[in-house]
């Protein structure tokens, strides 16, 4: 069991996932210049009521609520270019699971996680290569409209062979409810994820 501290959003990062974020929220300065420093990852949660900013002053704001199950970020890019202005890139690693947590002082949450298991490596069944496949070509498509890789989407190395990496890229592209991203982060089985994002493809 860890303490992180934890970055409620209205997103689910997916491990191997990209997430850009612009800090300007005092509370969250301060625990990503400590992260930016130390090296650290810090805990991002979904939420399921309240909002990601917090109004100075606003005593009826609805309080945080957010999902127990979430994803490490580790900073990989760091910029001010202004004081009380961040701008950081991030990419998703381990999922964890909270089990405590609480609010300090200054408004920042900090969680008892529990680290769950990295997703084994499976290949991509011969029945649902063709998941991977339309993946790919999205990418394809991406590269030829996106001119800067600092605003490509997807985190590299790109690996189409392996479930989990396909059904997590999937599950950050598509226009999915949160609470159907959130269970597909939950499930244990990469191919069973792989599986939900199949079935909903052939929907669309």
């Amino acid at each position: 069991m860890t303490e992180v501290p934890l970055f409620p959003l209205g997103t689910v990062l997916f491990p191997g996932g990209r997430l850009p974020l612009q800090i300007f929220e005092v509370r969250y300065l301060d625990m990503v210049g400590h992260c930016h420093r130390e090296g650290l990852p810090f805990g991002v949660v979904s939420l399921i009521h309240g909002g990601e900013v917090r109004k100075a002053g606003d005593e009826d704001q609805a309080p945080e609520v957010f999902q127990n199950i979430g994803t490490m970020a580790r900073i990989t890019s760091w910029q001010a270019p202004q004081p009380g202005l961040m701008r950081i890139d991030c990419v998703g690693e381990q999922r964890f699971k909270v089990l405590g947590q609480r609010k300090l002082k200054h408004g920042l949450w900090v969680g008892d996680v529990e680290r769950l298991e990295a997703d084994q490596t499976v290949t991509v069944p011969d029945d649902l290569v063709h998941v991977a496949q339309q993946l790919e070509r999205v990418i394809q498509h991406l590269q030829a409209r996106v001119i800067s890789p600092e605003q490509f989407p997807i985190a590299t190395p790109f690996a189409l062979g392996d479930c989990g990496w396909v059904a997590n890229r999937w599950s950050e592209l598509l226009p999915l409810p949160p609470a159907m991203k959130q269970n597909l982060l939950t499930l244990d089985s990469p191919l069973m994820r792989l599986e939900l994002i199949a079935d909903f493809l052939e929907q669309v």
